[in-house]
């Protein structure tokens, strides 16, 4: 993995990091923010075994891993996921960059099954030891003892946690089986509050309701009885 320009720095900045996993909740909340705090683009992750992908974003090519920033925030952005059987040296090589990019902390971004939902909670929180011992995130809920986090989130808080490094992970309860956007808005409300930033959630929330409205559309329609006469 190489980062480009070689000499970029993230100094005296927090770094947000999503990734797809349940809902897309990491993904679509990292793409929502630098949309809404108008990032600019910083420096591309180039690492050998991404998936060879591009897309056209604003009459530009968007590749695979790109940090952003917006004032003291840093914000990655990954669009694909690495190849399998590379994911695990490919987050561990990720997490020893953060660690040595210059930035004061990371903010991971999750999805949590909505089905294991104990309280009326939006988001649960996991912290690094080290990030406990900077006053965490008195108030916020925590992230049960008896659950298990998978994935990017969990490989980086691992590296975090043995490199005494300030971490926290936001995980949003959402849905497991399509994109959510009430998650990712319960997201931004904490990052929000933790790094003193105002966004407009609405567009999330509209997202959230369309698609809520389709997936009804579809659901009746197929509680219709065979042979009608509806379209």
């Amino acid at each position: 993995m190489k980062v480009v320009p070689a000499d970029s720095r993230l100094d005296g900045t927090s770094l947000i990091a999503g990734f797809h996993g349940i809902g897309a909740t990491g993904y679509w909340t990292v793409k929502f923010l630098i949309t809404e705090l108008k990032a600019e683009r910083r420096a591309f992750i180039d690492y050998e075994h991404a998936p060879a992908v591009a897309s056209q974003v604003e009459g530009r090519i968007s590749t695979p891993y790109e940090v952003f920033s917006a004032g003291e925030l840093s914000l990655l952005k990954a669009e694909v996921s690495p190849v399998r059987e590379k994911e695990n040296e490919f987050y561990r090589q990720l997490a020893d960059w953060m660690m040595g990019s210059g930035v004061k902390e990371v903010a991971l971004v999750g999805g949590l099954d909505e089905t294991l939902r104990t309280d009326d909670s939006r988001y649960k929180l996991a912290m690094t030891s080290a990030f406990a011992s900077k006053g965490g995130a008195p108030g916020e809920p925590i992230f049960e003892e008896d659950r298990m986090i998978v994935g990017p989130v969990a490989s980086l808080l691992n590296a975090f946690e043995m490199n005494s490094f300030p971490a926290v992970a936001v995980l949003a309860y959402s849905n497991t089986e399509r994109v959510d956007p009430r998650a990712a808005a319960a997201a931004v409300e904490f990052l929000s509050k933790r790094y003193g930033f105002t966004a407009n959630t609405a567009p999330l929330i509209k997202g959230a309701e369309v698609i809520e409205s389709e997936l009804k559309m579809i659901e009746e329609k197929e509680k219709r009885p065979a042979g009608s006469v509806y379209s």
